[in-house]
This record gives C-alpha cells, structure tokens and sequence, in this order.
C-alpha cells in the first residue's frame, strides 16, 4: 500500500505542475499586430504581437512610430518606460514628438 499512495502522491504532484505550468501560459495577454518604428533617416523597426504592460527600450530614437496592434501603446521619451509622452491608440501613428526611447502595450 505505501507504494501506492506514493504512486498517487506523485500523479497529483504532477498533475498540480501541469495546471500551474498551462495556467501561467494562457495568463499572459499580447497584442495582435505589430508596432513599427522608424529613426529619422527613416530606418525601419518592428516589434511583433509584443505582451501587454511589458516596456520595450527601442533600438534607435524615434522619429516615428505607428500602432499597426489590436491594442493602445504608450510612448516614453526615455528608456525604460520613463517619462511618458502620448498614447496611441489601434492603428493610429506619431511623428516628431522628441525621439522617444521606449513603449508598453497597455493591457
């Protein structure tokens, strides 16, 4: 019998993990689409179907940025999500607004 019980100490054990695992996966939400940006001699960017309220330090200042996504995106002047700028909602775009360092999907 003991080794029994442990069998099913073990498959609960496991099975808790697998819903834990599959639960934290379907938890986090992205947006669809993606959000491109370009620099001021026109270099192009994207960042692709990126998660909600997660902050993307952009490769160059923006000169530009356009919200191809499903969902509003945040601009920052600096990196690291500091000092907020404007919000741009689905499919709108910004252009000349300081050269903006980093966005966020808002969830």
């Amino acid at each position: 019998m003991p080794a029994l019980a442990r069998l099913i100490r073990i498959g609960l054990a496991a099975g808790t993990a697998a819903t834990l695992i599959t639960g934290l996966a379907t938890s986090a939400q992205a947006a669809t689409g993606a959000i491109r940006y370009f620099d001021v001699n026109q270099q192009g960017f994207r960042i692709d179907n990126p998660p909600d309220n997660v902050c993307f330090n952009l490769q160059a200042r923006a000169d530009e940025i356009d919200n191809e996504t499903n969902k509003t995106v945040r601009i920052y002047l600096n990196a690291d999500c500091v000092t907020r700028v404007t919000d741009v909602p689905p499919g709108g775009a910004r252009s000349h607004i300081g050269g903006p360092r980093s966005v966020r999907v808002l969830p």
